[in-house]
């Protein structure tokens, strides 16, 4: 049995850390870019800390948005119509898809794309993606979703937290031990010994700030609790919002004294602390969810072409 989205009504708490003249702010932002690349948008919705509650007072807003071209001929040109669109309008930074993107990157169970559909802070629902969203429930592929999560978890430990030697080829190697004239370092075949004169290798400063241990703790804990609940009765979606994970399903997977820390990351980080140096407040082991999980108990095919190709329909006259 797969668990649903989670996609429920929009949060207070999400929905009050946005003032109101921000929707409107990114109401003339979105007439402005569909000007611009002449395309509609058909759904935009809140992105990065203000979707899932650690938003700061001095926290941007992402935007993420699904668009039509206006030209649907563009489709048949030789250099196609716009795919992806990255802008930042002063405090508005958006990030988007064409549909066309967006409904492939649905089908690989992009979690990108899923949490599109899962954001409690809409700015625009000209398409409403409410069948959209029940139809992935039953869809989407746990296994690519772990792999995403733990991939933003050891990626984001061992750029900024781990201690390392970054190689001349820009490769990095988490530090495990220091020795008087070498170090031991990690490699994907086990430990290696690098001597402290190899001038192939540089020793590189960390940034262990409470923002990047908060998000590498909350993408650790939602690869862990999708395998977890996958294991017992049921892939179930950790809720996007994660003061509500954290209080309502992170509990049945993780100890107390975990999740605490998780809180007290969040909480420094609301309060605007984000940019603080705490060290590693997540722990390596942590960090690392395993490696293979599986197949047999969290692979599926994910959602068919054909029934996504329905919903593009379905997007697309929503917009004409």
């Amino acid at each position: 049995m797969v668990r649903p989205l989670l996609l429920l009504p929009p949060e207070r708490s999400s929905i009050a850390s946005v003032p109101t003249h921000v929707f409107d702010a990114v109401d003339d932002t979105l007439v402005t870019l569909e000007s611009e690349y002449d395309v509609t948008v058909a759904l935009a919705v809140a992105r990065g800390s203000h979707a899932w509650g650690a938003a700061s007072p001095d926290s941007d807003y992402d935007v993420g948005i699904v668009f039509v071209p206006t030209e649907l001929c563009q489709y048949a040109h030789l250099r196609g119509p716009t795919e992806t669109i990255n802008r930042e309008y002063d405090e508005i930074d958006v990030q988007g898809w064409d549909v066309r993107t967006f409904a492939g990157l649905l089908a690989d169970s992009n979690e990108g794309a899923i949490d599109v559909l899962r954001s409690p802070i809409r700015y625009r629902t000209v398409y409403d993606p409410a069948d959209l969203a029940t139809y992935l429930e039953r869809t989407y592929n746990p296994m690519e979703l772990y792999h995403t999560w733990r991939g933003i978890a050891t990626s984001n430990y061992r750029k900024y937290i781990s201690h390392h030697l970054v190689r001349s080829d820009d490769d990095l190697f988490p530090i495990v031990e220091v020795l008087e004239d070498a170090y031991v370092v990690d490699t994907d075949d086990g430990p290696m010994t690098i001597a402290a004169d190899d001038e192939r290798f540089t020793e590189t400063q960390t940034k262990p700030t409470v923002k990047r241990n908060l998000t590498i703790t909350r993408a650790a804990m939602s690869a862990r609790y999708l395998q977890a609940t996958g294991e017992r009765d049921g892939h179930e979606l950790p809720a996007l919002e994660f003061e509500r994970f954290l209080t309502e399903q992170a509990p049945a997977v993780f100890d107390a004294d975990r999740i605490e820390r998780a809180r007290d990351l969040l909480e420094r980080k609301r309060a605007g602390e984000g940019g603080a140096t705490v060290g590693d407040a997540v722990g390596r082991e942590f960090a690392h969810p395993p490696r293979e999980i599986d197949p047999a108990i969290h692979a599926r095919d994910g959602p068919e072409i054909e029934r996504l190709d329905e919903f593009i329909d379905g997007l697309i006259a929503a917009v004409q």
